[in-house]
């Protein structure tokens, strides 16, 4: 009697333990879906931490090994304090400008647990099949942990080199050879993982695994170095899958439904986001994985009329003011002087006017995907006022003016008109489709891919010299003075 009222507490337990790992995914599932819109998108980030809160809790509260629960909870209460008010900490001082170098760290720092639960189970696992005189290391356990280890290191190196290029900390590294060394090695560490996996287990012998684990990291080096910063968002996106997918190996290594299924959300969705990332960027995700961006090409044409022409305040606040339908195209320049709600500003006063003012929005704008999306958001824009690329193109000409705020790149008629570029066949925001076209700019540098822009030298095309913010607020004050 007393051993079937055990069986049936051990039951109970293992049945409330699965029952909240299957709420914890439906609440995945749910945040995921809305975050695909920016009006649910909070809370749909809510909805997921709150998946992986119930995870956690339930986890400590029944999670029992050989019967015993688990004894160690004092730490993992200690970790889970100091890690949440670290993200919690760092997600209220960040700067919408180091958004993209704060999620490439949280994702790296993903992909860095995912590495190292590989590291701390593959040593027991083979020191138990060593004891057991197995002939080779070749299963499901060991495949999920020699994957959530190639796969994790690579998203933790990576992640961190492009937190160092977004942060300006680290420069571009680029050569024709190194498409040959990062198949080389992407192939390499496939070899790797198979010889490992046929080799006889030797008990004590961890040379291979961490050989292996310091490969992982090499290439993860080697991959993000040669990509240029204008490419940053489809990296982002695809180290993010990286990491989803390693967490599901560790799913898939403790038999977590929780974390299997959060991982297989997130690595699905970061390929998907990946894929048009690189539709919007004109590139094939071979290229993403070898990491060939931006080695190919010259750097844009030099010929033709270089003729600038200005626009002053004055005549741009005249000029907006009896317009009826005006696009703002917003970019990284933007972010970097905070005027985003000085823009919002802006598009209330000239409704106010009659005008009609829209928001076109890049795929790739900014350094991570629905980077101009966040920062708009930020500013209080009505998400029904953001429209996407290939809406807008098709508005565009029956617009009378086209307002470019710190963008360079997206808006860039090479991608079109000059084979030679490196970005020649990626869709842009036709701004030159348009009647006239303003552009804000501190001054005529290049932008974050470094190619030059023959936009700024078209007929149709004002500059508007000066700092975003700055320049918004004269702007601003000139057409509450006609």
């Amino acid at each position: 009697m007393e051993t079937l009222t055990k069986l049936i507490e051990f039951s109970s337990e293992i049945s409330i333990l699965e029952i909240s790992y299957l709420l914890a995914s439906i609440l995945f599932i749910l945040g995921l879906k809305k975050l695909s819109h920016p009006a649910t998108a909070r809370s749909g980030n809510l909805w997921a931490a709150a998946g992986m809160g119930a995870a956690i809790l339930f986890t400590i509260l029944f999670h029992k090994k050989d019967g015993a629960p688990i004894s160690n909870v004092i730490y993992i209460v200690i970790a889970l304090a100091i890690g949440s008010f670290i993200g919690w900490y760092s997600s209220k001082k960040v700067k919408m400008t180091a958004m993209p170098q704060m999620v490439s760290i949280f994702n790296g720092m993903g992909g860095a647990c995912a590495a190292l639960i590989s590291l701390m189970e593959f040593p027991k696992m083979q020191n138990m099949m060593a004891s057991e005189g197995v002939a080779h290391m070749l299963g499901g356990e060991g495949i999920a942990i020699l994957l959530g280890l190639m796969i994790g290191g690579v998203s933790f190196a990576g992640s961190m080199i492009a937190f160092g290029k977004l942060d300006g900390r680290i420069g571009d590294f680029k050569h024709p050879v190194l498409r040959i060394i990062n198949l080389t090695f992407l192939v390499g560490l496939f070899v790797a993982l198979a010889l490992i996996l046929f080799m006889k287990p030797v008990e004590g012998n961890n040379l291979p695994i961490y050989l292996f684990a310091l490969a992982a990291l090499i290439y993860g080096v080697t991959f993000v170095m040669p990509i240029g910063g204008a490419d940053m968002p489809v990296v982002i996106s695809l180290l993010n899958s990286f990491t989803g997918v390693a967490a599901a190996m560790g799913g898939f290594l403790y038999g977590n439904q929780a974390m299997l299924t959060g991982g297989i959300l997130v690595g699905s969705s970061g390929t998907i986001l990946t894929i048009l990332m690189c539709k919007a960027m004109n590139r094939s995700l071979l290229n993403v994985i070898i990491g060939a961006f931006g080695v190919a090409g010259a750097a844009g044409t030099e010929d033709g009329d270089k003729t600038v022409k200005e626009i002053s305040l004055s005549d741009a606040a005249v000029l907006l003011s009896y317009s009826q339908k005006i696009f703002i195209v917003p970019g990284y320049g933007l972010a970097v002087a905070q005027a985003q709600h000085l823009c919002h500003e802006l598009d209330n006063l000239l409704a106010s006017k009659g005008v009609e003012v829209k928001y076109a929005i890049h795929p790739v704008a900014g350094r991570m995907p629905g980077h101009m999306n966040v920062l708009l958001a930020e500013a209080d824009v009505p998400y029904e006022k953001l429209v996407e690329m290939e809406d807008a193109n098709n508005e565009m000409s029956n617009t009378d003016v086209v307002i470019v705020i710190g963008a360079n790149d997206v808006v860039n008629p090479a991608a079109e008109d000059d084979p030679s570029s490196p970005i020649y066949g990626m869709p842009i925001i036709k701004a030159l489709d348009a009647k006239n076209v303003i552009v804000m700019k501190r001054s005529m540098a290049a932008g974050y891919a470094a190619i030059p822009n023959n936009l700024f030298y078209h007929q149709k095309n004002r500059m508007l010299f000066g700092d975003a913010k700055a320049t918004l607020q004269k702007l601003v004050a000139e057409i509450k003075s006609l």
